[in-house]
């Protein structure tokens, strides 16, 4: 799955030959070992502490489990290090992090150094003529193209630039246009035709408000390693096995139909109608392009986990084709899961400083051009 998201690190894997006291792992004689497969756990590793699966997770029962796949969202804080600048430590990611954002805020988002209000003023004026359905229309044809064209693009551009440089490559148009984007939905979210309006209906907003939620922990459990995400470590395409991913293979295409759905119902408009078939067309599509980029990553092991999985939320389980563990809780109370709920809701009580910052943009205008112009007319 190519969209892009942030997540928490998966840990160093535990030496399996590291004591003769624990107890061996759960091999299966026609089933291949690797990282995070393993299900057993020394109990005397286990905090009598509840929070302590937070920060040492507690891993399943797999044995109803191929093994062939990675264990989502395993994470223990005793194998994370700061380390030093340039070392794969938190330090080294903060400060890449810190570099992208700064890039991007410098080259797209701020008016009188960046490009993004130029690029938003051209779709606006020049192809759109002050249309917003044209304008959104336009980006939900843009966006997937430079997004989904440069995931697809990845096993060619790793072996020119190598994999973090085209993480770089890769992420740092595809968060210009989707900050563009976001922004350009809030302040036009109410325009157009108005169908209905039941935001000021209690159940209704709670519903929304819950389905908004429940999204979150679909959209974005695809890649735990936020590592990987800042490429301080070298990114991979990850087979998951476990987690949601039980539950629905393609976790970001049902929470984009929920979170959608949810937004929908509180603003019913033809522009936020329009925005989001764009957005769960953009994820239908992604269902099927993720699917051939891991069949082309993983081969005969993502089709044995295709079969054992479903794009229908619980549809492999109710056919049998999968079976739940009976501990699954310890696959969802996971420090990753847990981050995204709390950033959830945080997400939600920002809504009135991203409508805020939303108004701000668009009151601003154009600011034509930016800092690189000097090299562009240079060039001219």
């Amino acid at each position: 799955q190519e969209v892009a998201s942030f997540h928490l690190p998966n840990p160093t894997t535990r030496n399996l030959a590291s004591s003769a006291a624990a107890p061996a792992p759960i091999v299966h004689p026609h089933r291949t070992l690797s990282s995070h497969l393993y299900s057993t756990e020394d109990p005397s590793s286990i905090s009598n502490n509840p929070l302590s699966i937070l920060t040492k997770s507690q891993l399943s029962n797999r044995e109803n489990d191929l093994m062939i796949g990675e264990d989502s969202g395993v994470y223990n804080f005793d194998n994370e290090k700061w380390g030093a600048l340039g070392e794969a430590g938190w330090v080294t990611f903060f400060a890449a992090v810190a570099t992208i954002l700064t890039a991007v805020a410098v080259l797209w988002i701020y008016p009188p150094t960046g490009y993004g209000d130029d690029f938003v003023y051209f779709l606006e004026t020049d192809l759109a003529h002050g249309n917003p359905h044209i304008v959104t229309l336009l980006f939900g044809i843009i966006f997937p193209i430079v997004h989904s064209g440069l995931a697809s693009l990845r096993p060619y551009g790793e072996q020119l630039v190598g994999a973090r440089t085209w993480r770089v490559i890769f992420a740092f148009p595809s968060l210009c246009l989707a900050y563009s984007w976001i922004v350009y939905f809030i302040s036009h979210a109410h325009a157009g035709i108005q169908f209905y309006d039941i935001s000021q209906i209690g159940w209704v907003h709670a519903l929304a408000w819950l389905t908004n939620f429940a999204s979150f922990l679909f959209l974005y459990p695809s890649v735990y390693n936020l590592k990987e995400v800042a490429a301080v470590e070298k990114p991979k395409t990850h087979l998951w096995e476990t987690g949601v991913i039980r539950i629905t293979r393609h976790p970001q295409y049902v929470g984009q139909v929920m979170w959608s759905a949810a937004h929908l119902a509180m603003v019913g408009t033809s522009f936020t109608a329009l925005t989001m078939v764009l957005l769960v067309g953009h994820h239908a599509f992604a269902c099927w392009n993720g699917d051939r980029r891991l069949e082309a990553e993983h081969g005969e092991n993502f089709l044995k986990i295709k079969e054992k999985t479903s794009v229908i939320p619980f549809q492999a389980i109710w056919e049998g084709r999968q079976v739940l563990p009976d501990d699954y809780w310890k696959e969802l109370v996971r420090a990753p899961i847990v981050l995204i709920a709390v950033g959830s809701i945080g997400a939600y009580f920002a809504h009135p400083y991203m409508q805020a910052g939303a108004a701000l943009a668009k009151n601003s205008g154009l600011n034509a051009g930016g800092i690189l112009d000097p090299i562009f007319l240079e060039f001219n």
